[in-house]
């Protein structure tokens, strides 16, 4: 054997020296996404929920009832409770104070029994340490019994040792932790978003009845926060076309949120549904425990066609469902039956309803408190405790029934639109059917106007949506076309919001989709079957592409939605603006790059700008070299957080819904974040 050799054979050795041990914090700031999911946006949020968590849980067990959250100046961030706070005394196996523990051992904490919590949220008692250890410092202040103690950490390292540095009135007591999340972690950005975190923050306070939580942003207003970047008639015409009056007062300079519910759940299903008209005044709303498990559940049906039922255990978001959730909809489907059948709402030779049926234009909130959940899945978000199901199952099914016994009238517009559903369900199921036939009999399995790509290996294939056959031609002989599959619609396509399954399916549009697509939609939904890795929309840059491109998302969203979750879905960019000058030629995005271009190459009489009003506008040549070719355009991934479930269906609500209030309150929102906005 060489030399060069035996040294090889060394280096690949893989024996017990080459175990590497980290000590301490090391292993999380080595692998933080293992903690923490990602080190992008989502991750640096979660370092505040987490933190956030902890005073919940002291909330969770009685102790604490006011959290303030502030993000400061130096973009740091302040959480402050009045619970009982950490423990400053030694503890005795470690050595050292309680708070140093919590704050630098990982599965450290109250939450691994002991006595310490009967029930917690966040991740599951590594939260403290984890946040420590990805931030540049930390410093920590516990008030109890008159005394102020603070510590301060860098990089997960302990300065000094827990030290008295103040008094406090003899009965103050709770924490205030400080952090600024460390730039080597987060290299993306460290910037906190101020609407992120009043989304999440909010959703805790609703999930913990009583509990009041406040967000301050002490950060200087940013140029985003006004609306001076927008003329005052494109945001007039905007929201004229929402049906609403212009808004009268200028954005607040300093941004406080506050939230406090005293109904808890109950709030939060009146807010999702503030968007949409409620069948009944009444939100239904049953507790109890069962079991050791205790389970809280709120609903209320509209007059919309979708489900939007969200599942919590511990105030954890379980995007997955699991065991709580199976017990309610046994809860729902069995109840409503029941009472269907004794009050001769369904005829004898009538099935039964589906729960899909009795579930339609439901937003429901089903939380439980557990000691020890038990989750499932490749990503922990499915529950899988079987005493939840039996406890939500038997609370459920017995309130409810003696509820519908005494409201009877609720219970009547309850069945009958279940019944509506059934029929409607039905009437799809024959289109679905007849469609499946014609398909076997005539043997053309996509729609004609696709212009298919030749690649039949879906990982290399992607297909354009476009809006209007102008665009669609040039789409088609721009393309690639052994990659490249074009499918272009006819003007608007149904709003799905709006219309029930057996109209969804009757509609042209919608069925080409679906079809060169492949994978179905709703229950016969198998991504396995997808035709192309990435489905991209391909609209105007203007109001009525943006218009169209939310049409096409909310059908995608409503009945395909792993689509968004996988990856699979993209939002084209095409550029506003073309420049001419002297044979050359840029393109601009937005008015910024454009005003970066003529700086560069000056800002003569001789330039040539077109401002480009769709993409029926620009020749193939142009829409390749702009929009179509991989190596050059900017595609725009369709995200999906979990986290946000019950705000993203919120904001299709709000967005393609009936009622004009809600959507202008968002226009009025969200308008300081528009660039570029052109009306035709």
């Amino acid at each position: 054997m060489s030399e060069d050799i035996k040294n090889t054979a060394v280096e690949n050795e893989y024996g017990a020296d080459q175990i590497q041990i980290l000590e301490g914090l090391e292993a999380v700031r080595k692998r933080p996404g293992m903690y923490i999911g990602t080190t992008a946006s989502r991750g640096l949020h979660h370092l505040v929920y987490e933190i956030v968590d902890n005073a919940v849980d002291e909330a969770l067990a009685g102790y604490c009832d006011t959290i303030d959250v502030t993000i400061n100046e130096d973009n740091s961030v302040t959480v402050t409770d009045n619970g009982r706070g950490i423990p400053v005394g030694i503890n005795h196996k470690a050595g050292i104070p309680a708070v140093e523990v919590v704050f630098t051992v990982l599965h450290a904490g109250g939450k691994f029994g002991g006595g310490g919590y009967k029930v917690s949220g966040g991740l599951h008692g590594v939260g403290a340490s984890v946040v420590n250890a990805l931030s540049e410092w930390l410093e920590v202040q516990i008030y109890h019994e008159g005394s102020v103690y603070q510590q301060r950490y860098e990089r997960g390292h302990v300065c000094y040792p827990l030290k008295e540095v103040g008094t406090c009135e003899a009965q103050k007591t709770g924490t205030t932790v400080t952090f600024l999340p460390d730039k080597e972690i987060f290299t993306e950005t460290t910037e906190f978003d101020f609407d992120v975190l009043k989304r999440r923050l909010r959703e805790m306070a609703f999930l913990t009845k009583g509990l009041r939580i406040i967000l301050r942003d002490s950060r200087r207003p940013s140029e985003q926060e006004g609306v001076d970047d927008l003329e005052k008639k494109q945001i007039e015409e905007l929201l004229q076309r929402a049906g609403a009056e212009p808004p009268k007062q200028e954005a607040p300079k300093q941004r406080v949120a506050q939230f406090h519910y005293e109904g808890g759940i109950k709030e939060f299903v009146a807010y999702l549904n503030k968007s949409k008209a409620a069948l009944y005044e009444s939100i239904l709303y049953f507790e109890g425990t069962k079991n050791g498990v205790y389970v809280e559940v709120a609903f209320q049906h509209n007059d919309s066609y979708n489900e939007s039922v969200f599942s919590f255990v511990n105030n954890i978001n379980t995007p997955e469902g699991g065991t709580h959730l199976v017990g309610f909809r046994n809860a729902m489907t069995k109840t409503f039956n029941d009472y269907a059948r004794n009050n001769k709402l369904l005829k004898d030779s009538e099935p039964n309803l589906s729960g899909e049926d009795i579930r339609e234009g439901l937003t429901a909130i089903i939380s439980v408190k557990i000691e020890d959940p038990q989750f499932e899945g490749q990503t922990k978000q499915k529950l899988g405790n079987s005493e939840a199901r039996n406890a939500v199952d038997g609370i459920v099914s017995e309130q409810l029934t003696y509820y519908l016994e005494q409201n009877p009238t609720v219970a009547k517009t309850i069945c009958e639109k279940s019944i509506l559903a059934q029929r409607a369900r039905e009437a799809a199921r024959k289109a679905r059917d007849l469609t499946r036939r014609k398909t076997a009999l005539d043997n053309m399995t996509l729609p004609g106007k696709l212009a298919d790509c030749s690649d039949k290996d879906p990982k290399n294939c992607e297909i354009y949506i476009v809006e209007g056959d102008s665009a669609g031609g040039s789409a088609k002989n721009a393309r690639s076309q052994a990659t490249q599959a074009i499918l272009p619609l006819r003007g608007k396509i149904l709003n799905v919001e709006k219309a029930r399954l057996d109209k969804i399916y009757g509609n042209a549009e919608i069925k080409a989709m679906i079809t060169a697509f492949g994978t179905g939609i709703h229950e016969d939904f198998d991504i396995t079957k997808l035709r192309y890795n990435k489905i991209i929309l391909m609209t105007d840059a203007d109001v009525d592409g943006a218009h169209i491109s939310t049409l096409l998302l909310t059908f995608l969203y409503r009945f395909m939605p792993e689509l968004i979750k996988k990856g699979h879905v993209y939002l084209a960019k095409p550029p506003l603006f073309k420049l001419e000058k002297n044979q050359k030629v840029w393109y601009a995005y937005n008015e910024e790059e454009l005003d970066r271009i003529l700086q560069e190459v000056g800002r003569d009489q001789n330039n040539k700008i077109q401002r480009y009003k769709g993409l029926g506008e620009m020749d193939a040549e142009q829409l390749w070299e702009t929009t179509m070719d991989p190596e050059r355009r900017i595609l725009l991934r369709v995200n999906y957080d979990e986290e946000m479930e019950s705000e993203i269906d919120l904001t299709f609500t709000t967005l393609m819904g009936d009622k004009v209030e809600p959507r202008k309150e968002f226009i009025e929102e969200n308008a300081k974040f528009v660039k570029n906005l052109d009306i035709w």
